[in-house]
């Protein structure tokens, strides 16, 4: 199920599960995971996208191995708040996966996700080469990072 509040996503999750945190490039899904007790999101890995059954099998492959209880989702909101191409291509993708897994699903705007992790590694001094390797997968952390840290504000305002 697709959940457009994140207080609503959080309430669905299973107790104890990790979630992932999904990049939708058009060529590249950055992941990253989350521990169990949802406080510190982790870059996992950058699938090469082909065509979405084969990447939404890489996802699920992925959720069950890692038993994951939800998936976020970067959702690429323009700098005015506005939704664009980008943004309803990633609900479209959505809408798809959702029809694959019971998995709850959430949208985090993900404004700013690649240019806080090109500066983290570009802080940590890594060559360009590595850079273009895992800047997927860490955008997909700062995306991950964000919500986590929204669901644990969530948790504590209660």
């Amino acid at each position: 199920m697709i959940h457009e509040d994140i207080a609503d996503f959080a309430a669905a999750l299973p107790p104890m599960r990790a979630v992932a945190g999904l990049d939708l490039g058009t060529r590249t899904i950055g992941v990253a995971v989350s521990d169990r007790l949802l406080s510190a999101a982790t870059p996992l890995r950058t699938i090469r996208r082909v065509r979405f059954g084969q990447d939404a099998a890489q996802l699920l492959d992925i959720a069950a191995e890692r038993e994951l209880g939800g998936l976020v989702l970067g959702l690429p909101v323009n700098m005015d708040g506005t939704e664009g191409p980008r943004a309803q291509s990633t609900r479209a993708f959505a809408r798809n996966l959702a029809r694959l897994t019971d998995l709850p699903i959430a949208f985090w705007d993900e404004r700013l996700s690649t240019i806080a992790a090109e500066r983290a590694l570009l802080e940590a001094d890594t060559s360009r080469r590595r850079r273009a390797e895992v800047i997927d997968h860490v955008a997909a952390g700062f995306i991950l990072q964000g919500a986590l840290d929204r669901i644990r504000h969530l948790g504590q305002a209660r």
